[in-house]
């Protein structure tokens, strides 16, 4: 099965993706077989304003907020990948990375109204949906058959369920495979839960959970950091400062958690920038982030359905520059179900060294919109980045490699605790 069959492309989308592949990747899989060797760039190819970077990153200097402005300014897209694939070699060789993970949304039934959210509902709106807990485990069992290693719930802020529907939850999935990683809810999630269903402090709250079998809490919910932005797309949800203090206190607790942005919206360049400095700023403070995952915005089906979708050059130049930028963070994931897996594939030239998951379901971006497919199997992630010149190799939700013909046990030196892992 070929990338375009798997993700349902027509004959035309295949050779316009060839296009992309022959227009974009061939100058960089060139400067690879090149700096396979030194790590240096070709600066002949490097416009004059961005070779002070391209100086910086070559001795692992670290570039300034000036500097990241001036990346995501940039008009040359190769330069920019090109500087992106030395920080990603640097940290990553030639490994681009997938999990195999089964998607649970529990329920979409929420108390607060973000503009920019097409999920959430209230409980009498017709499109208002909640699992129980016997349909959540059989839809896990009937998945373990399968391969996974991990399975990833978020919700809404729901207002009824009880302490023990989550803890049940938690005991019951964790009893169907003590080995499985149960990755579940958002920042704002946990803030939610400790303050208006357990009653305990955070630290509490997590410790508890962790008792039951969570292994980590996703990284959704970041959105754009500024708050005047907050206050315009979502409005009551947690501050920039409690959505990092929520990490920070995970990450005390000797836990480790991926991070996110949602660009592509009302959002200027700084307000990317200034997000950025922030989760650099706390991983200097703490070192527990892992990887890095930024969503495009999906304008289909909100009040804020007038805002133009992210360009292709857009998305492929922000992981680029969040490559650059976030020094101290080892892995960039370009999330299929947003950008869909044959940009996901060229932007192994311009950062990524992950695809995230075969996710068998997700509903939050399609509800807003997206077209993707909602699963991709091993053999489509591992033949799209073969495709870009890329070695597959399967994860955890640590992003440890896993030899899956061993029941996916973890190779590598990073020891075996608890993340935050991303929406």
């Amino acid at each position: 099965m070929t990338v375009g069959q798997a993700s349902g492309l027509s004959s035309a989308e295949i050779i316009h993706r060839s296009f992309w592949l022959h227009q974009f990747l061939e100058p960089c899989i060139i400067y690879r077989r090149f700096t396979r060797i030194n790590l240096r760039m070709n600066h002949r190819l490097i416009p004059d304003v961005l070779r002070p970077i391209a100086e910086k990153i070559e001795i692992q200097e670290r570039i300034s907020e000036t500097d990241a402005l001036a990346l995501y300014q940039s008009t040359d897209l190769n330069a920019l990948g090109m500087m992106a694939n030395v920080v990603r070699e640097r940290k990553n060789s030639n490994y681009a990375s997938y999990i195999h993970n089964r998607y649970i949304n529990y329920s979409n039934i929420c108390i607060l109204s973000c503009q920019f959210c097409a999920f959430a509902a209230r409980k009498r709106d017709p499109n208002a949906f909640e699992y129980a807990i016997d349909e959540i485990v059989r839809v896990v069992k009937e998945a373990l058959p399968l391969g996974i290693t991990e399975v990833h719930m978020v919700g809404g802020l729901h207002p009824t369920l009880k302490k023990d529907w989550y803890l049940d939850l938690l005991r019951e999935l964790h009893a169907l495979d003590p080995q499985l990683h149960i990755k579940a809810f958002t920042a704002i999630e946990v803030r939610h839960l400790a303050q208006r269903i357990f009653r305990l402090s955070i630290r509490e709250m997590l410790e508890l959970l962790r008792e039951y079998g969570l292994g980590s809490i996703t990284g959704g919910g970041a959105e754009i950091f500024d708050p005047i932005v907050r206050d315009t797309i979502c409005r009551g949800k947690e501050t920039a400062a409690e959505w990092l203090d929520v990490h920070r206190i995970w990450h005390e607790m000797g836990g480790r958690s991926t991070c996110t942005m949602l660009y592509g919206h009302i959002e200027t360049l700084a307000h990317r920038v200034d997000h950025l400095s922030q989760l650099r700023q706390l991983q200097d403070e703490t070192g527990g982030f892992t990887g890095f995952v930024p969503f495009a915005f999906e304008p289909q089906t909100t009040i804020l359905a007038h805002i133009k979708a992210a360009t292709a050059i857009e998305q492929l130049r922000n992981l680029a520059v969040s490559r650059i930028y976030l020094d101290n963070i080892d892995h960039i994931t370009a999330y299929w179900v947003s950008i869909g897996l044959p940009l996901a594939q060229v932007s192994l030239s311009y950062g990524v060294d992950d695809l995230h998951g075969t996710i068998l379901e997700e509903k939050i971006f399609h509800m807003a919109g997206a077209t993707t497919p909602q699963q991709q199997t091993v053999a489509a992630l591992e033949h799209a980045i073969r495709e870009a010149g890329r070695e597959p190799v399967q994860r955890d939700s640590h992003y440890r490699h896993v030899d899956s013909s061993k029941n996916g046990s973890a190779t590598g030196a990073r020891s075996a605790e608890a993340e935050f892992a991303c929406v």
